[in-house]
């Protein structure tokens, strides 16, 4: 039996700059067929969106209520680059929380969400001359709603920031842009990732 996962984010979902077998989602397929595991991967993701955008495009998009047996959520790096206040970023997660709930066919213990990476070590923020310390606090700040929110509602949490901080500007790590992960951070995150996807798709 195949089981249906349903990803949902932005750049760091899509795999802005590695080929589509490379992208974290896939990876974890991958890793999850060796276990028994089918996983056929829908992706709703695009680089630059927000978390209104990605919700936008959520809602023009034909998607059943219940039917996925992984939920992935993975977004809010782009209202944090976009200086938005911590309230509005965390409305807009908790109305894509919701919604990922709703779509997976197990509610809450269908939903696994991760938390955004650290940016602001790259090449990248530091040719836009970013204060890594400011980018760190507010992605901490943003990070500490979602951990607060999956709590509330009993969802799986899995942190690859630390990933993100520990790697930094390794040229390894990212792609050709100085800013986005490369396969083998994305391999990191897959291995992060596993346990609790297992949890999930075998507990079903």
């Amino acid at each position: 039996m195949k089981l249906s996962c349903l990803a949902l984010g932005d750049s760091y979902t899509i795999g802005e700059g590695v080929a589509e077998a490379e992208r974290w989602p896939q990876q974890l397929a991958r890793a999850l067929r060796s276990h028994g595991l089918e996983l056929d991967v829908q992706t709703i993701a695009r680089t630059g969106w927000s978390t209104d955008e990605l919700a936008q495009a959520m809602a023009e998009t034909a998607l059943t209520n219940g039917a996925y047996h992984l939920v992935t959520l993975l977004v809010g790096v782009n209202d944090q680059y976009r200086q938005r206040p911590l309230a509005q970023f965390a409305s807009g997660f908790d109305h894509l929380l919701q919604r990922a709930i709703a779509l997976a066919r197990h509610g809450t213990r269908g939903v696994m969400v991760l938390t955004i990476p650290d940016w602001g070590m790259t090449p990248y923020a530091r040719n836009e001359s970013r204060d890594a310390a400011q980018v760190a606090s507010e992605i901490d700040r943003f990070n500490a709603h979602i951990r607060t929110a999956c709590a509330a509602q009993q969802v799986a949490l899995v942190d690859v920031t630390g990933i993100s901080r520990r790697l930094g500007a390794d040229t390894n790590a990212l792609v050709a842009d100085g800013l986005h992960p490369s396969a083998a951070q994305y391999r990191q995150w897959c291995e992060q990732t596993l346990p609790e996807a297992r949890k999930i798709l075998e507990h079903r």
